[in-house]
């Protein structure tokens, strides 16, 4: 049986008065955010794996622009969250757009950064 209105804890009756008073697009959107949220603590929830994802390698080519070595080293470490990357990777590309440093130095530490991050997952397992 649901619960109504009335035996809602008070906390929950206001959050209804809310989101009663939205627009129903601002209440798609609440919904939206509720079920990000339910999902992001069910994850919490679950049972972490025993080992880590291993990397997929791909060889390196032999000419590579800096783009493509992220494309290829985002396929190579898919499991790293890339938001944790995003300021060093930026750095380095800036590094080779503003300031000419060469591509393949800039893609050697891409390499290096991408596997200290992986590592560095790897650590959370043991």
């Amino acid at each position: 049986m649901l619960p109504t209105k009335q035996n809602l804890p008070s906390n929950q009756r206001a959050l209804l008065k809310l989101f009663v008073s939205l627009s129903e697009s601002d209440q798609a959107t609440l919904t939206a955010f509720a079920q990000f949220l339910h999902s992001r603590s069910q994850d919490s929830h679950s049972p972490k794996p025993k080992s880590p994802p291993k990397p997929n390698p791909v060889p390196r080519p032999e000419t590579e622009s800096v783009v493509g070595a992220i494309k290829r080293l985002s396929k190579v470490y898919c499991m790293l969250d890339r938001s944790d990357l995003l300021t060093e990777t930026s750095s380095l590309m800036t590094a080779h757009i503003m300031h000419g440093r060469n591509a393949k130095g800039v893609i050697d530490d891409l390499e290096v950064l991408f596997e200290q991050h992986y590592q560095k997952m790897v650590s959370t397992y043991e």
